[in-house]
């Protein structure tokens, strides 16, 4: 495999952060982490000493990247809402209202095709054991595609109405 290829593609699973700096592997590990976790774990993951993960996850925390829970052992996590905020004011900043409000239109149609279909109000509603099995697969990827519907229209309406918000004529 040449690097151009390697480069292109995901790392390597049993080793994700090859290649990165300490800073950068302290980050992934907590982005990849599915529950809080200890700086000792992270550091271990990040392959790292303990007092440089602390350091790193004492400015991610200051930076609401990552959420600090006290006790012993301190745990941190990822913060979920600080990424929503930066996505949600990525699509803000770098669409326009009507490309936001057409991709709105868009997901809602998709959102309403998946409830015909399966004639319920959403994902959590369907039981997948009513459907036969070699079915079972492909109703898995249609709830995934629902949910995925859901919440990426919940952004873009986000992001639309911050965008119509900044884009509003001024009152004084």
């Amino acid at each position: 495999m040449t690097d151009d290829a390697h480069r292109e593609g995901p790392p390597p699973f049993d080793r994700p952060f090859d290649g990165a700096d300490t800073k950068q592997r302290v980050y992934g590990a907590v982005l990849h982490a599915r529950e809080p976790m200890a700086a000792a774990e992270i550091a271990e993951r990040a392959d790292c000493s303990e007092e440089s993960a602390r350091t790193h996850l004492s400015f991610y925390a200051d930076l609401g990247i990552v959420v600090r829970h006290e006790g012993r052992p301190v745990r941190y996590e990822r913060n979920d809402d600080y990424f929503e905020w930066r996505r949600v004011n990525e699509l803000a900043r770098n669409r326009t209202v009507d490309e936001l409000q057409a991709r709105v239109s868009e997901l809602t149609d998709r959102i309403e095709d998946y409830r015909e279909e399966f004639d319920a109000d959403s994902p959590a509603d369907v039981d997948v054991l009513e459907y036969p099995s070699e079915r079972v697969d492909d109703v898995y990827v249609d709830l995934g595609d629902w949910a995925t519907a859901i919440e990426e229209r919940r952004l873009h309406e986000r992001a639309r109405q911050k965008a119509a918000g900044s884009t509003a004529p001024s009152h004084g």
